[in-house]
């Protein structure tokens, strides 16, 4: 392995490390980090590019050369970790979804195929409701109820108070409780 100070290439005058050249050094290695905390060979290039994309906002680093692939490893395990998490959100998610589509044909399959076709009916109208709202009003509420973020985790995403969160939410509910009401889908 060369590191940076022998290496005319991967070093300038100043001491810094030319980091995408030392990406590209240590890239074989890093991939098999990458491997053995990802466990899916498939996935082993997406978290490679983000390392890339992390790495990318740092053109030259002053730090000496030996000190490059450390700091390389701890962002190549950084970026396999927020991968996992990642899929361990969208695969939380799936199965949800999963659960609620089988609870739905449950119902469908025991009750009255007539019950069911009005609830699909009715999700129909939801849905247009949702649309004629504001795209404010409609992240705000998907976010809440899809992801089931609290008032406090959605101000921390959105960068507001969470009074903010909860006034703009009770708007958006009486927004929607109105389209709801002028579509026949609920009663005033």
């Amino acid at each position: 392995m060369y590191m940076a100070a022998i290496n005319p290439r991967h070093s300038s005058d100043n001491g810094s490390v030319d980091v995408p050249a030392a990406l590209e050094l240590h890239r074989r290695w890093l991939r098999t980090v990458v491997l053995a905390r990802v466990n899916d060979l498939h996935a082993v290039d997406e978290v490679m590019q983000e390392v890339a994309l992390a790495t990318a906002r740092k053109r030259s680093l002053s730090i000496d050369a030996g000190g490059v692939s450390a700091w390389l490893y701890r962002v190549a395990v950084r970026q396999s970790l927020l991968y996992r998490r990642r899929k361990g959100r969208d695969g939380k998610r799936v199965d949800r979804y999963r659960d609620h589509r089988r609870e739905d044909d449950d119902r469908a399959a025991e009750g009255d195929p007539l019950r069911w076709l009005l609830a699909e009916e009715e999700m129909e109208l939801v849905r247009k409701a949702l649309c004629k709202l504001s795209r404010k009003d409609r992240e705000l509420l998907l976010l809440k109820y899809t992801e089931d973020w609290s008032c406090r985790e959605l101000a921390e995403r959105l960068g507001v108070s969470v009074t903010t969160v909860e006034t703009r939410l009770y708007r958006a509910r009486g927004r929607l409780r109105n389209e709801l009401t002028r579509l026949d889908v609920i009663e005033e």
